[in-house]
């Protein structure tokens, strides 16, 4: 089996094990081959960056808190902490500018305080600057850039951001939506490689070369490649294109990640910003969160509804908001309640609990805490990045794979050509509308894969008019 690169099986998929008639599979088998052998070898290089820049971000999370231990540490564990209006009065003393976006009171007895500020002069605008207070003493220990709800720093910043779009921005993107939508088609294809060949199988035990290759990258692979699937699927959910069709299908069955109502005159939740939304409205034009009961009571309201640590307070956007206080903890168990309280008396205005959340927005939460490396903490860290390196070296060895099939001058030659001629039109025909409707929904696997056929197309009429055709069902010519 294989995942990521190009690979094949030691026989050409023209060659009859036997006389009897070729059953649906054996017609199928060659263009699976095909397929996984093409998308493997051009698909294989943008996978070959995800990998490595996915590596680097699991590993992010624990370098960001060694890099920044004085920021989100305290030096010593006093008695009791400061309320945490006197805590972001003093954040706000040493940094005046902006307005603050949200407050997260220290979660833990050796955690500082965060004072996000947005507006910040020299802050990227969807950004904010988180500043680090010590909860026992009000002493400001540092502020640094902060991006998203999951609260990285600039370290893990960076490398989130060059693993989602190279630094490219918009455009970038396109590089990771175009891997992960191929991810699942080379994995998939791999497994039922894998397992259609189970007499090839054997005879790859204590073998060397190409053979020894194929078995090692079959062994991993097969092993990597349901992980693999779900960190395709995953990963589309912040695509561009693929990203919105989801969105949009959650929408019409009602899947919506829904959100507390901020609104004053109460009313029923609304759809929210979804598992990706950054930070919830900004604090009032005077720049200051002390807005009527302020944010002591506010936090008082808000554990009265059983809402522990670690809990983020986001300010009235204007007269007619409410507080919103709504827990952050992405790891295993998930504390995701939020309330809405009323500024003018302290009053809980809306609750909503994460076991309220539809099936599917649940499952999304989990499935993307589970691939950014929160949900289990540092056990899920280490397993991404297993896999990760188990994804480079599949690629590595689908090339080497290429590199070994050549013979002489004929350096990685290619599947023959042809194979979809020898599949029934009673299978032909569903396949292709089943790849027509995943092409539609997800853009950047069908628009290549078209583009793939086209130019095959042509590339095969070209050496047809030569004289020089090959087929799958028997090799003619030279290859």
């Amino acid at each position: 089996m294989t995942t990521t690169s190009p690979t094949t099986t030691d026989e050409a998929p023209g060659r009859a094990a036997s006389p009897r008639p070729p059953g649906r599979w054996s017609t199928l088998r060659p263009l699976i081959l095909r397929l996984h052998f093409y998308a493997g070898l051009f698909v294989a290089p943008f996978l070959l960056v995800a990998a490595t820049t996915g590596l680097l971000y699991a590993a992010s999370f624990q370098a960001e808190k060694m890099v920044y231990a004085h920021e989100l540490t305290v030096p010593d564990v006093g008695e009791r902490k400061l309320p945490v209006s006197e805590q972001v009065a003093a954040a706000r003393q040493t940094h005046p500018e902006g307005s603050i976006a949200a407050v997260r009171p220290s979660p833990a007895d050796d955690a500082t305080t965060r004072v996000m500020l947005s507006g910040v002069e020299g802050i990227d605008p969807g950004h904010t600057l988180a500043v680090f207070v010590d909860p026992y003493t009000a002493e400001v220990r540092g502020a640094l850039e902060q991006y998203g709800s999951s609260g990285a720093l600039p370290l893990r910043t960076w490398i989130d951001e060059f693993h989602r779009d190279l630094h490219l921005g918009e455009t970038g993107r396109l590089y990771s939506e175009f891997a992960a939508s191929w991810l699942w088609v080379i994995a998939g294809g791999g497994l039922v490689l894998w397992f259609s060949r189970r007499r090839a199988r054997r005879r790859l035990r204590g073998t060397s070369g190409r053979r020894r290759t194929l078995g090692l990258h079959g062994s991993v692979g097969v092993w990597a490649a349901v992980f693999f699937m779900f960190l395709s699927v995953t990963g589309l959910t912040w695509s561009t294109y693929a990203g919105a069709n989801i969105a949009d299908l959650r929408v019409s069955i009602g899947q919506t990640t829904p959100s507390v109502s901020a609104s004053v005159s109460g009313g029923s939740g609304g759809s929210g910003g979804g598992e990706h939304a950054g930070h919830g409205a900004a604090a009032g034009a005077d720049g200051d969160a002390a807005h009527g009961v302020g944010l002591d009571k506010v936090l008082a309201a808000a554990r009265a509804e059983g809402l522990g640590d670690p809990v983020e307070i986001t300010p009235p956007a204007d007269a007619s908001s409410a507080y919103v206080v709504a827990q952050v903890q992405r790891s295993w168990p998930e504390k995701q309640d939020s309330v809405a309280v009323d500024p003018s008396n302290g009053e809980v205005v809306d609750v909503l609990r994460f076991a309220d959340y539809p099936v599917l927005a649940k499952l999304s939460r989990w499935g993307i805490d589970l691939h950014t490396g929160s949900l289990f903490g540092l056990p899920n860290q280490i397993a991404l990045m297993l896999l990760a390196a188990s994804l480079i070296a599949l690629i590595l060895w689908g090339y080497r794979m290429w590199w070994q099939r050549g013979r002489g001058s004929a350096f990685g030659r290619p599947i023959p050509r042809g194979a979809w001629q020898q599949v029934p039109p009673l299978l032909l025909v569903p396949l292709l509308a089943a790849v027509a409707v995943l092409g539609y929904f997800l853009p950047l696997l069908g628009i290549p894969l078209a583009a793939f056929v086209a130019l095959d197309v042509v590339l095969g009429e070209i050496a047809h008019r030569r004289g020089r055709r090959t087929y799958a069902g028997g090799a003619t010519g030279r290859r």
